[in-house]
């Protein structure tokens, strides 16, 4: 189950970094390098996991008005840290304010779908091949 988990929270970043990619122009991924989306794939998702609880803890304690928003600043902190990267295969150009304003929203936005409603198609597939065997 725990791979599952993981395997779907993979996934909807890489819908969440794929969306942004479609729908803002200064957003871009480098699709003839694979492997580096890949890895900022992986790169992005461990620090998501890592950075929402961490950055959770800190604003309870310092800034507690931050909390509702904890999502949204822990995947701006993760697309900072992916784009840095040299081969991450994600990159950040004109318009460049707009872009770093809107990229964290439509990204968390779209892996917060996806983690939502990936589990049902799972869980579908899975309660169709029980079905099946009975």
């Amino acid at each position: 189950m725990f791979l599952i988990r993981a395997l779907i929270f993979v996934l909807s970043a890489a819908v969440g970094l794929i969306a942004a990619d479609l729908l803002l122009p200064g957003f871009r991924i480098d699709w003839a390098d694979w492997w580096g989306f890949v890895l900022a794939v992986l790169i992005f998702a461990v620090l998501q996991s890592v950075l929402s609880p961490w950055i959770a803890t800190v604003a309870k304690r310092n800034a507690p008005a931050l909390l509702g928003g904890i999502g949204i600043i822990s995947t701006l902190v993760a697309l900072v840290i992916v784009v840095l990267i040299p081969r991450g295969g994600i990159s950040i150009g004109e318009p460049f304010v707009l872009t770093w304003i809107l990229a964290p929203v439509i990204v968390w936005l779209v892996t917060a779908l996806a983690t939502w409603l990936l589990p049902m198609v799972f869980i579908k597939k899975k309660v169709e091949e029980r079905r099946s065997e009975k």
